[in-house]
């Protein structure tokens, strides 16, 4: 864990339910000796191989707000260490996230992967970009071979983020994943098949 997401994690409401509970003591010894700047090698390849994640913000009537955001696997680009982007396509045009993030930029992300049981917290603050004012940033952020309509970008300043224990996640696939498994087994099944009819 590291020290500035327990910063901003571990309020003092927070801080007494750990006292209450038994954990504080650990916690605390975890904050004084870890300090991690920006993104490391393990958190980008692992952010890169994400098919989606989950953006929670605040509206003004101070309720959370989560959402799922999906794309093909490394929609969500890392700029640098410190920065993550991607294009936010046209959905179902509530605007809530959008609509909260210009009040409260303060943002969320979880990003989990199933196979392996891992899960990414994030603490970011949101800046969205109009399409026409970065065209930089938009051929980073441009995705070849998928079919969507953009309608702005968005950027994640880090402020801290956390691995999750594995506990509680459950192991899940994808088609493509199951798909990739099974292809040797396939491959000696349509062998052995083939010597059976020669």
């Amino acid at each position: 864990m590291a020290k500035n997401f327990a910063e901003i994690a571990f309020t003092d409401a927070v801080k007494k339910l750990q006292e209450k509970y038994g954990s504080r003591k650990n916690y605390e010894r975890m904050e004084k000796f870890s300090v991690i700047d920006g993104l490391t090698d393990n958190e980008m390849t692992f952010i890169e191989n994400r098919d989606s994640f989950y953006l929670a913000s605040i509206g003004v009537k101070e309720f959370p707000y989560i959402q799922h955001r999906g794309g093909p696997k490394g929609f969500l680009k890392v700029l640098d260490t410190k920065r993550l982007g991607f294009i936010d396509f046209i959905g179902n045009r509530q605007y809530v996230s959008v609509g909260n993030m210009a009040t409260n930029n303060n943002v969320s992300l979880i990003m989990i992967d199933y196979p392996s049981r891992s899960r990414l917290k994030i603490f970011a603050k949101a800046e969205t970009v109009a399409l026409d004012d970065n065209s930089e940033l938009f051929k980073t952020l441009n995705l070849d071979n998928y079919k969507f309509r953009p309608e702005r970008m968005m950027v994640f300043h880090i402020e801290a983020y956390d691995w999750n224990c594995p506990q509680h996640i459950k192991q899940r696939f994808t088609l493509e994943e199951i798909d990739e498994i099974t292809k040797p087994l396939r491959n000696k099944i349509k062998e052995l098949e083939e010597k059976l009819h020669n």
